[in-house]
């Protein structure tokens, strides 16, 4: 997270057609909401025949593969279901070997690999956007890889995009997404695949999604997969959205971090703590779920460090290709690395999601961009910036642990419902040079128990995730 509109600095940056070259820079043209009440021919009509207003369609389509049922679907290749609590997807008789050049090392090494290919999922919402998030584990000599291939609106194909290559661990390879994916028409943004030219009427209307399963040749080892899915998103680009009607008065009792207080340490990763801000949202969150690091887990850092876990935190989310902490998917696989929890990355469409979700226990982790006067009490301005929302008041005003702040204990925010609805769901902004850049489009992290209680279920599936 930048303190001031400089693009060259910060957590959650995406570059775009537009906003390019800069690798840094935020995804513009393509970006694409999920608001509520848009108009725009992905969107249905919002009245009836009568003409009273109705509620929109959702905006966005989540789907995920989870069951064991699930993962007996689409095609295997050396892969396998497992059942159990946790159902999976693991190594059964490796498909062959190849070799892999890690980018980030010049090392070469010949990897047996399995894959697993999703059935097609046609989505609901012919989409200009779609990113794919998966939890998995991976113990030492094993690693994955997550590719999607969509088809377009006039039935030609994307080709297949590699939308992640990642280990929990970083002692087999380098965690990263891969750059310079495009076929003309549609283009991979470090986690983002968009459609270039959105205003052509072009969407993905389904997809299929690869995993592919490495480890070391003669092992017994196994990567164990327990979800992937995918979010696609269309809605019309806005400056501003609706604004909705408060509806709950709560708040959850969330550790609070700052990402401040770690500034200049371990700069190897996106210069260290003032970039922070998706790790470090990331932990409050793992930690309000009961998610513990070791003593030993936590050896390699500097011992006169506190909050270690936030290192830790930015160590094992950090992309050495986008070279950040913000990459998306990796904070949400992250976060499942935890036992029994599950992340996913999508779109909300309103507070009203964030209110069903709090009132559930679930907090939230929302993106979002803004000048230092969009939004009161920040002190800041930002081109990216993930902060945890933990409920509201009875104003229906936003509490967010916010990370960018100077210590631990000013970490708690109230911020002003209207304001925060705007700038966290628009998806145009005018910067701090009067450019017209892209707002984020109601991106959020949801992380969640994997054995949800029947309440959490129903919260879930009303945004949407299942």
């Amino acid at each position: 997270m930048s303190r001031a509109e400089q693009p060259s600095h910060r957590a959650d940056q995406r570059p775009s057609a537009i906003d390019a070259p800069s690798r840094r820079t935020v995804l513009t043209a393509a970006v694409v909401a999920a608001v509520a009440g848009g108009s725009g021919a992905a969107v249905a009509d919002t009245t009836d025949t009568a003409g009273r207003e109705t509620a929109p369609a959702r905006p966005v389509d989540y789907r995920s593969w989870t069951t064991y049922a699930d993962w007996r679907t689409g095609t295997a290749r050396g892969t396998r279901a497992v059942a159990g609590t946790r159902p999976g997807l693991v190594f059964g008789t490796p498909a062959g070997t190849a070799d892999y050049t890690d980018p980030h090392t010049g090392t070469t090494a010949a990897w047996e690999y399995a894959t697993w290919t999703s059935p097609v999922h046609r989505l609901s919402v012919p989409s200009t956007e779609a990113i794919v998030s998966w939890n998995a584990s991976t113990p030492a000599g094993t690693w994955l890889q997550g590719e999607l291939k969509g088809t377009y609106s006039d039935g030609t194909d994307t080709p297949w995009y590699v939308m992640g290559r990642w280990a929990a661990g970083d002692q087999d390879i380098r965690r990263t997404s891969v750059d310079d994916q495009s076929d003309g028409r549609s283009t991979v943004w470090t986690d983002t695949l968009a459609i270039d030219d959105a205003s052509t009427g072009l969407r993905l209307t389904s997809y299929r999604i690869r995993l592919t399963l490495h480890r070391r040749p003669g092992t017994k080892r196994t990567p164990t997969v327990w979800r992937v899915g995918a979010m696609g998103s269309d809605v019309p680009d806005r400056f501003t959205v609706p604004a909705s009607v408060p509806g709950l008065a709560q708040e959850l009792s969330v550790p609070r971090y700052s990402q401040e207080i770690h500034t200049g340490q371990y700069p190897e990763y996106d210069n260290g703590g003032e970039a922070w801000c998706s790790p470090t949202s990331s932990q409050m969150i793992i930690e309000y779920w009961g998610g513990r690091l070791t003593r030993e887990q936590l050896a390699w850092v500097d011992p006169a460090y506190a909050d270690p876990q936030v290192c830790h935190a930015a160590r094992y989310t950090y992309d050495h290709q986008y070279a950040g902490c913000g990459n998306w998917p990796f904070n949400a696989a992250y976060a499942a690395t935890f036992k029994d929890l599950q992340g996913v990355v999508t779109r909300l469409t309103s507070l009203t999601d964030l209110e069903t979700l709090i009132a559930a226990g679930i907090p939230a982790i929302t993106s979002q961009s803004f000048l230092k006067e969009e939004l009161t009490g920040a002190g800041y301005g930002t081109s990216g910036h993930l902060m945890t929302v933990i409920g509201f008041t009875a104003d229906g005003d936003v509490i967010a642990n916010d990370p960018a702040s100077p210590s631990n204990a000013a970490v708690r925010r109230v911020y002003l419902r209207r304001e925060f609805e705007n700038i966290w769901l628009r998806t145009k902004r005018y910067n701090a040079s009067g450019k017209v850049v892209s707002g984020t489009g109601g991106v959020c992290y949801l992380y969640f128990p994997a054995r949800p209680s029947a309440r959490q279920h129903k919260a879930l599936a009303a945004v949407g995730v299942r």
